[in-house]
């Protein structure tokens, strides 16, 4: 797909906020007919700019569960270590985000878990056993600060400077 233009880029602004906006609604807001709305959505999840839709959960309301941010450095930056890494991180649907870093650590990964005792259980036999890793830097955090976000972002005021 060639570069993207203005209208594409606030249909992806206006999918990142809600991704159940109606078509309708979508075209209303950015100057389209529906079908031609439709239509760029098409292309551009054909050409892989939108890979896939995904849902927002509200970790306050799984049962206090906790998020734990983990930093993880390995042995060595090779591509070989880190494709091997990463191909690790794909089998364990326990590891919800991962990416790769610049600065201290090689990658950044975020795990959320009910209790201090399930994440020692996956430090132990998920993190810990990963090819590669050389540290675990793990902290658990209080609060998601922008939980709300996709709930408030259309209506919410630009920030003060």
């Amino acid at each position: 797909m060639s570069a993207l233009d203005a209208v594409d880029r606030n249909l992806l602004r206006l999918l990142r906020l809600d991704a159940r906006m109606s078509n309708a609604a979508l075209a209303a807001e950015v100057g389209l007919s529906p079908s031609a709305c439709l239509r760029r959505i098409k292309l551009l999840e054909k050409s892989g700019v939108i890979r896939g839709y995904t849902a927002l959960v509200d970790s306050g309301q799984m049962e206090n569960s906790i998020a734990v941010i983990v930093n993880i450095t390995l042995e060595r930056q090779t591509e070989d270590y880190l494709n091997r890494f990463e191909a690790a991180v794909r089998r364990h649907p326990e590891i919800q985000e991962c990416f790769l870093m610049t600065g201290g650590s090689d990658y950044l990964l975020k795990v959320e878990v009910a209790n201090a005792g399930e994440f020692e259980r996956i430090h132990k036999e998920i993190l810990s056993t990963m090819p590669g890793v050389l540290r675990i830097h793990s902290s658990f955090s209080i609060r998601d600060v922008l939980a709300t976000r996709a709930k408030t972002s259309r209506n919410r005021q630009p920030l003060a400077r």
